[in-house]
């Protein structure tokens, strides 16, 4: 498995086109949108900078961009050439092979994070306490894995000529449905109510809570925690399921 992680991560890292993308593409979009923002604009009850909420929103974007996008077609492309049935001919478990696609996948992720970050510290001047810059990274880093999971479960849903529209749908769909283009206190209340509940709100809520001093809240961990579960648990499922098929 610990084979499987270094060449997942060595080849995503070599696709030049991949890597602009899903490391730059936001940081560009962070930009772009931040012009409409001036640096007293607030959002939300508690006084939150609009600049700030659109730094980690766009943070979470990008990482989402890395593990989701990135995992989907690639692995539904494996299937399709035989790399995964080769696989199968090792003692690597479905366990297994679903924890490398993870791990690989959040590795790449951590680029587009701390590109977002940096731009918002060093361009946007978003001034924040050294603990709450680490701890935005790796929270941001962390919560990535429940869409990596979803990535390896897609891949192993669809072929790999609907994988990327299906991962798409769920992309931008998650993506605007969590507030990441627009401030989510501008949806009506049963939107946001909705959104408390599916996977990209509590994300990028981990962050905004530690942007204001906080802790994460329990609620929004807890959503994590159970969409990693069935997504993980859905693709070492999906794996298995295609190994008797073989």
């Amino acid at each position: 498995m610990t084979t499987l992680i270094r060449l997942e991560i060595t080849r995503t890292l070599r696709n030049r086109k991949f890597m602009f993308f899903s490391v730059l593409y936001p940081a560009f979009l962070f930009l772009a949108i931040s012009l409409s923002y001036k640096k007293s604009d607030t959002v939300g009850d508690n006084g939150l900078s609009a600049v700030a909420y659109l730094m980690v929103s766009m943070a979470a974007f990008g990482a989402m961009t890395a593990v989701l996008m990135g995992n989907a077609e690639r692995i539904a492309r494996e299937r399709e050439k035989g790399w995964v049935r080769q696989l199968r001919l090792t003692a690597l478990p479905g366990r297994g092979y679903v924890t490398a696609k993870v791990a690989s996948a959040a590795t790449v992720s951590l680029p587009s994070i701390l590109v977002v970050l940096l731009i918002g510290g060093l361009v946007k001047s978003v001034r924040m306490d050294t603990w709450q810059w680490v701890a935005i990274a790796f929270s941001t880093w962390a919560g990535s894995l429940v869409f990596a999971a979803l990535g390896v479960a897609i891949g192993y849903l669809a072929t790999a000529d609907v994988a990327r529209p299906i991962s798409m749908l769920f992309y931008f769909g998650l993506a605007v449905l969590g507030g990441l283009w627009v401030p989510i206190y501008s949806f009506p209340q049963w939107l946001q109510n909705l959104a408390g509940y599916l996977p990209a709100r509590p994300y990028v809520a981990l962050s905004q809570a530690i942007e204001v001093g906080n802790a994460p809240h329990a609620k929004d961990v807890s959503v994590l925690v159970v969409y990693l579960l069935l997504f993980a648990g859905a693709a070492a499922w999906l794996y298995r399921k295609d190994t008797r098929k073989a």
